[in-house]
């Protein structure tokens, strides 16, 4: 056999041993990453929109999982109120319920016997309700929603000078207090944004229940609604000092008996 002959089989050889190797060889197996599932608590939330007011029904909450790294403040867990859907049927909501949004427990009320609109009322306060144009005349056009922030204005004839004929003149006799109802509406219905009604619910103090009463059998009373940045301003609505006055067109300063 001729030394070419020879060195190509010994080179075929050489191959076939390294295929056989590579063959045989076991194959790695790919590393495989493990995740660990987060730690959840099971979360009390709402299964539906429930509008304020309205009481929970058992379909109305639902307990899912949560995951604890991302909990909110103020939820209900199951670990701390297992019964929670049974203790919170029949509850009223305060505020407006989402569908899945987590309930807390300053967002429901407990009302037993009493009504919606007494258990909402802060301490200390009084709901009082005036009349007003169900066509919106004297109360923003008919734009006053519930919550909104408004002044009160009375419009009255000055009896001293009535027999020659005055014109009425108008005054606030209270500012920024708070709308609790228009009607028997406690908020806007279905996205609407205007409310009719024939009266408006006021959040008043005792003081200003009086004011407000001595002033609707006296003269006509309107409302003002308030800008939102306004509304905002927490401070207690104003019930005393001087008063603006309106007549003949000329603006004077009067002080409130």
């Amino acid at each position: 056999m001729s030394p070419a002959r020879i060195i190509i089989l010994a080179i075929a050889l050489v191959a076939g041993l390294a295929a056989a190797l590579l063959i045989s060889r076991p194959s790695k197996t790919p590393a495989v990453t493990k995740y660990e599932p987060a730690p959840t608590t099971e979360v009390l939330i709402a299964a539906v929109d429930v509008p304020v007011g309205n009481r929970l029904a058992a379909g109305d909450l639902r307990w899912i999982a949560w995951p604890l790294a991302s909990l909110p403040t103020g939820v209900i867990r199951r670990e701390d109120a297992p019964e929670g859907e049974a203790e919170f049927v029949g509850q009223v909501a305060r505020a407006q319920l989402f569908g899945s949004e987590p309930i807390r427990r300053e967002k429901l009320i407990r009302t037993d016997a009493s009504g919606f609109l007494s258990a909402i009322l802060p301490a200390g306060k009084r709901a009082l309700a005036i009349t007003t144009d169900s066509r919106g005349a004297n109360t923003a056009g008919g734009f006053i929603l519930p919550n909104d922030r408004v002044d009160v204005i009375r419009t009255t004839r000055d009896d001293s000078n009535s027999k020659d004929g005055s014109p009425p003149f108008s005054e606030a006799v209270l500012v920024n207090v708070r709308v609790l109802a228009i009607g028997q509406n406690v908020q806007e219905k279905n996205g609407d944004k205007v409310v009719v009604g024939e009266t408006a619910t006021l959040e008043l103090d005792p003081h200003q229940v009086d004011i407000v009463t001595l002033a609707q059998k006296t003269s006509s009373l309107s409302l003002s609604l308030r800008s939102l940045q306004d509304a905002g301003d927490q401070s207690p609505p104003a019930s005393e000092g001087g008063m603006t006055l309106v007549r003949y067109g000329v603006t004077s300063k009067g002080v409130k008996p």
